[in-house]
């Protein structure tokens, strides 16, 4: 393993975006600040009395629609999924995101405003090294027609299968994805906008659910037609947009995975059930060994 995959990593300097929800349509300031080692990453609503904090972990997430919501005593944030990709992607372990409102800015409805805000800010390697997720048995999850399944694997392996009979221009498409190089993922991943059927998303624009959205910011298809002017940047930008987003709410178990994930017809609530299910299984055999290494969570050496 690379030397600097064995180590954990933050950003080597500050760097602020600024834009407005998807969802609440409020306007909202960004700062991704450099963490110590074995800080994680930790948003903090530092417009809010006292500047309360929320970690990025898997007990804080609270159900919500069509996004990954994090929730804690005082304060929450949502739509942190795309920003979280990228802080995956790029083996980002500690930091600290000061936000102004109650959303990420949704930017261009991607995950590359990210990336090129990490690749400004730098990288810097720390002296603590990380810890890895490993998957070395068979794990599943299942509900009707939607399936998650992770299976041994050296490397972080995820391979998709989207699913929209109702819409021709989408029908099914396919996209495995192998999540070593963060410059592959900027290439291939990062671009890819979220996307919805008119249709679906009309009933909550139409109840106020969908403030911020519009052609700016989604991939928008209606009556079997793309809206936006410029087209898809993909032709199954779709899939790899499924991509993303399963890699970030992966990100919320707090550290890397060593495996290969195998999604079909997944969304965000079957993504952190899956996650959860890995983390479960990391926690009790930790609980067995008592804090020992074992065939879930490995160090690098």
């Amino acid at each position: 393993m690379p030397e600097s995959e064995i180590y954990e990593k933050t950003l080597q300097t500050s760097v602020t975006l600024s834009g407005s929800g998807l969802f609440t349509g409020e306007k909202a300031t960004m700062t991704l600040c450099p963490a110590a080692p074995k800080t994680g990453i930790v948003f903090q609503r530092v417009d809010q009395p006292g500047k309360p904090e929320i970690p990025a972990s898997l007990q804080y997430v609270k159900e919500w629609p069509r996004c990954t919501r994090l929730i804690s005593e005082n304060t929450g944030v949502q739509m942190v999924e795309h920003l979280l990709s990228s802080l995956s992607a790029y083996g980002i372990d500690n930091l600290r995101i000061e936000l102004t409102g109650p959303e990420i800015p949704s930017l261009d409805g991607s995950s590359l405003p990210f990336v090129e805000a990490i690749e400004k800010a730098g990288i810097k390697i720390q002296d603590t090294k990380r810890r890895y997720l490993k998957i070395e048995e068979p794990v599943y999850w299942s509900e009707n027609e939607v399936h998650l399944i992770g299976l041994p694997s050296d490397q972080f392996q995820i391979s998709y299968t989207l699913h929209y009979p109702q819409a021709a221009i989408i029908g099914s498409q396919y996209f495995a994805f192998s999540l070593t190089d963060p410059h592959e993922y900027k290439k291939e991943i990062a671009p890819c906008r979220t996307f919805s059927l008119y249709e679906e998303i009309a009933p909550m624009i139409e109840k106020g659910f969908l403030k911020g959205g519009g052609l700016e910011n989604a991939l928008v298809i209606k009556g079997g037609k793309i809206m936006n002017p410029d087209g898809a940047r993909f032709s199954d930008e779709m899939v790899r947009h499924k991509v993303l987003d399963l890699i970030g709410d992966l990100a919320l178990i707090g550290m890397p995975i060593l495996g290969h994930v195998i999604a079909i017809r997944s969304g965000h609530s079957s993504n952190l059930a899956f996650a959860k299910k890995l983390l479960k299984g990391y926690l009790s055999r930790e609980e067995h060994s008592h804090g020992l290494e074992n065939s879930y969570l490995v160090e690098s050496r």
